[in-house]
């Protein structure tokens, strides 16, 4: 079962809060209670503690992560989309890069952005009483407590930099003098956070090490490690500046210096044998789905969601359309994988059924009782979120609960192996490629689809382009791939490509010419569970007894596959500064890239 979540919900957290900022400088200049409060707070561990679990409340705001960045933020790339990328409005505007600054589902006081700086706002003033009165020393829990807030400053910050380019930096608790402020460079924020995490990495154990670190709801030193490797691949790659898309002119953020900071980072989480691939793909997300929080396997850090909040399963699951036996939400399916991205797959690649899902949950008969139907070829589920792999039955309208995962293992070993070839050759690279492969294929087809496949990348752009696809393969739906092909300058190129890729497949031409445009079904003795001939390439002609109901699968429009993107991604990489905070800003803030 998932830790409490009830530590949100602190008194303490409360009082930390009440020092954010207001529009009243009198009250920013004033001594106030909780402010005269800090020096009990922050040397005390119980207290603190309560402090700096308030740093968490706005990732569960319904206008902040758990409603907005979560279900929008990383849409339409070249493996996953909004369903509904072709309809006209706001909601795909944010999806198919047309986003506007007055977007209704963003426009507001209480949005993603303020709920972000919100939650800064709370690690600063953690951050600066926890130095001040706490002593937080490494191997202490104050010391751990300080390591904590620095980190999830840094995950709110890269969020904001991965959305919105330059943002505002801010390192101090509000005051008279900063309430206003322009936006920074997005590299001296970087050069921070990264400055940030190799502190916190002194100040936090590893995964299981104390009591604090054997949930993945807490943070641990794999992950702090982690994510600067994340952050020194991101902060060197290349993104759209007002000048062009290109690197960062700045020498502390170049390949040559950052590479290999990442890569002993992720050779330390490796080295330190904390955590590990899950002998199955599948276990990964069942875990996920079931609450599973225990540290030590793959996952490294979940973004913690109460049983009441969190949209996950509500916005990414295979859709269910209506209660029924398996949930009372009849939710999911608002984003999907790409059509052709289940025919890109390996015929025995395991991750494949695990990650594309042609069928929901049709309406639910007097029993509630709902069975498996196919949907269109142009719509696909991502099968990573299933309310059918819950522990608990979802009874609430909204909100299912589960735990976005934030970073796994996997990861580590993708970004091990990029630098490795960058550094030293594919021949470095090829043992975390592998590790990749073995978990996606059975034992018995390792020589060809794991050893003699990844062999064969004997130069650097070979092992470069299969980490590429690698990557779709291994994390499609989990919203990770839109900043990957930022960094690499890959992302209108791959869309692109997707886009041709979707073509051939409306037509059978090209690479897949192969794929039948029949299906025949049944179902399994459960009466729920479909039984599908010709969704394989190449399963055409007679399909075996008992497969007597028919679909035809060739519903994939022009207009739903040009609608990846309304407007050239590489010049709308990010999402423009909502109005209302440019109005707020007393004219120091302007948005860039033509917006």
């Amino acid at each position: 079962m998932k830790a409490s979540i009830q530590k949100f919900l602190y008194t303490v957290a409360v009082v930390a809060a009440g020092l954010l900022a207001s529009s009243c400088s009198d009250y920013l200049d004033a001594p106030t209670k909780s402010s005269l409060d800090e020096s009990v707070i922050f040397s005390t561990p119980d207290l603190a503690k309560g402090a700096v679990d308030g740093i968490k409340l706005p990732f569960g705001e319904t206008n902040s992560y758990r409603g907005r960045f979560l279900p929008w933020y990383g849409m339409n790339t070249d493996v996953e989309w909004y369903n509904s990328s072709q309809t006209a409005g706001d909601n795909a505007d944010l999806a198919v890069y047309n986003a506007k600054p007055n977007n209704s589902n963003m426009n507001t006081e209480n949005n993603a952005w303020a709920m972000m700086y919100s939650g800064i706002e709370r690690a600063n003033i953690c951050i600066r009483g926890l130095r001040q009165y706490g002593d937080p020393l490494p191997g202490t829990e104050l010391g751990y407590l300080l390591g904590e807030s620095l980190t999830l400053r840094a995950i709110i910050y890269a969020d904001l930099l991965k959305t919105w380019g330059d943002v505002v930096a801010r390192f101090e608790p509000i005051s008279t003098a900063t309430i206003y402020l322009p936006k920074s460079s997005r590299d001296e924020i970087y050069k921070q956070l990264l400055t940030d995490l190799e502190e916190a990495a002194t100040l936090v154990p590893w995964p299981n090490e104390t009591s604090a670190t054997s949930s993945v709801e807490r943070i641990n030193k794999a992950f702090v490690k982690g994510l600067r490797a994340r952050l020194c691949l991101a902060a060197s790659g290349y993104s759209q500046y007002p000048d062009g898309i290109r690197r960062s002119n700045d020498p502390a953020l170049s390949v040559a210096t950052l590479y290999p900071v990442a890569y002993q980072e992720c050779l330390d989480v490796i080295n330190s044998g904390t955590a590990k691939l899950e002998p199955l793909f599948e276990t990964v997300f069942k875990k996920n789905n079931q609450d599973n929080v225990a540290a030590g396997g793959e996952t490294l850090w979940e973004l913690p969601f109460a049983d009441g909040r969190g949209r996950v399963l509500f916005t990414f699951a295979v859709r269910h359309m209506s209660a029924d036996q398996h949930t009372d939400q009849a939710r999911g399916g608002q984003g999907g994988p790409l059509p052709s991205l289940f025919y890109d797959y390996d015929l025995k690649d395991t991750r494949r059924d695990v990650t594309c899902v042609p069928y929901q949950y049709g309406t639910a008969d007097q029993t509630k009782f709902a069975k498996q139907e196919l949907v269109n070829l142009n719509t696909w589920f991502f099968g990573k979120y299933r309310y059918e792999w819950m522990a608990r039955h979802v009874t609430s309208t909204n909100d299912d609960g589960v735990n976005k995962l934030y970073m796994r293992y996997a990861e580590i070993l993708f970004m091990a192996a990029e630098i490795a070839n960058e550094l030293e050759g594919p021949a470095a690279a090829a043992p975390y490629l592998k590790q990749i492969r073995q978990r996606a294929f059975a034992a018995s087809d390792w020589p060809a689809k794991v050893d003699a496949y990844v062999d064969a990348l004997n130069t650097k752009e070979a092992m470069f382009n299969a980490l590429v696809e690698e990557h779709k393969f291994e994390f499609a739906g989990e919203m990770e791939r839109k900043q990957a092909l930022i960094r690499w300058n890959l992302l209108k190129t791959k869309l692109d490509e997707a886009k041709a890729d979707m073509h051939a497949l409306q037509d059978r031409t090209g690479d897949y010419a192969d794929v039948p445009s029949t299906l025949y079904y049944t179902y399994a003795e459960d009466k729920e569970t479909l039984l599908v001939y010709g969704l394989n390439r190449g399963e055409s002609g007679s399909a075996p007894a008992g497969y007597t109901q028919t679909k035809t699968w060739t519903e994939l429009a022009d207009t739903k596959i040009e609608a990846l993107y309304a407007a050239n991604p590489d010049t709308r990489q990010f999402w423009p500064i909502w109005q209302v905070f440019l109005d707020g800003s007393n004219g120091k803030l302007v948005n860039d890239y033509g917006y």
